[in-house]
């Protein structure tokens, strides 16, 4: 179980009061009460609908502290910062510095490192049987050949090609009749592309929100380009564990009749399983993962420590 002290608190979900006390943030929420240091709040991220006491602004501003706003799903809405500060600027431009490709080529095995880890548990669950010969080989191989690769695009070309098997050998051991053949894009049109879509779209809200309270650019990314680029970096190895191993044993235990429809142009589930899904997700989400992977990202680019895939 990771733990990570990190400078930004998150107030997520709806209904709560908050408000500022001489050096104190005073949060209210679901009948308790959190009280934290102003001085231990760099950043205060307000995730859905809350109710923001002009008195916790004024003493967080004053304390050099930012203050970002999501919608409840994490899209980022706005950012309200210190009159002069520059934090969030300062990592940013250590971040379109840094030396790229380093980046992606450990984002990049952190990724096939933990879709190996799943390929082989599945193999072991089915006691054989899962994989084509030689398939097994190719995804180690292009492991061990990642670290030679000299050019980000192909670092980007292998990632792709060995995601692709991954979701490929996924498919082998779900039933046939739900229509899952591969990683598709929006518009989903089977069930299991719609349920993995939900749950990397948790993943994303939640790495976003961690992303932005740490001041690092959420649109540059290293191994994944274009907008929020490095949120998808961040959320790359935690893909398998935390969202495509809960979505396999639920489709294991059983879809229920009439918990999803699938026709020509999409794929629509039905409210009790997109509640279900929720539950489950939140569960399988580990939030001190990757505000641990957050940190590790911000202290490599302001410290110039290592980087590495947090396990």
């Amino acid at each position: 179980m990771w733990f990570v002290q990190v400078p930004w608190f998150c107030v997520s979900g709806f209904g709560g009061h908050i408000r500022a006390t001489g050096s104190t943030l005073v949060v209210q929420q679901d009948g308790r009460s959190r009280e934290i240091p102003l001085a231990k709040v760099k950043h205060l991220l307000v995730m859905g609908g809350h109710s923001l006491h002009t008195s916790a602004v004024t003493r967080l501003l004053r304390e050099g502290a930012y203050i970002s706003f999501f919608a409840a799903d994490g899209e980022p809405l706005g950012i309200t910062r210190p009159f002069g500060g520059g934090e969030d600027r300062e990592v940013h431009d250590a971040q379109h510095a840094v030396f790229g490709h380093s980046y992606a080529l450990i984002i990049a095995r952190g990724a096939l490192t933990a879709r190996l880890l799943e390929i082989e548990n599945l193999e072991r669950q089915q006691e054989g049987g899962l994989l084509y010969e030689g398939e097994l080989q190719i995804l180690h191989q292009s492991l061990e050949e990642l670290q030679f690769l000299v050019r980000v695009e192909e670092i980007r070309r292998v990632h792709r090609l060995t995601s692709d098997m991954y979701y490929e050998i996924l498919s082998r051991t779900i039933p046939g009749d739900l229509g899952f053949r591969r990683r598709t894009s929006s518009p989903y049109l089977d069930v299991v592309n719609t349920m993995f879509s939900v749950g990397y779209g948790m993943l994303f809200g939640n790495a976003a929100v961690a992303a932005l309270g740490a001041h690092l650019d959420p649109d540059y990314g290293f191994l994944n380009r274009g907008t929020k680029g490095l949120v998808y970096d961040l959320i790359e190895s935690f893909k398998p564990g935390m969202i495509d191993r809960p979505v396999l044993a639920l489709i294991r235990a059983g879809l229920e009749e009439g918990e999803f429809e699938c026709g020509e142009s999409r794929c629509h589930i039905s409210d009790d399983l997109r509640r279900r899904l929720t539950q489950i997700f939140h569960a399988s989400i580990d939030q001190e993962k990757i505000d641990a992977q957050v940190m590790v990202m911000r202290n490599s680019l302001m410290l110039r420590s290592e980087y590495y895939t947090v396990k």
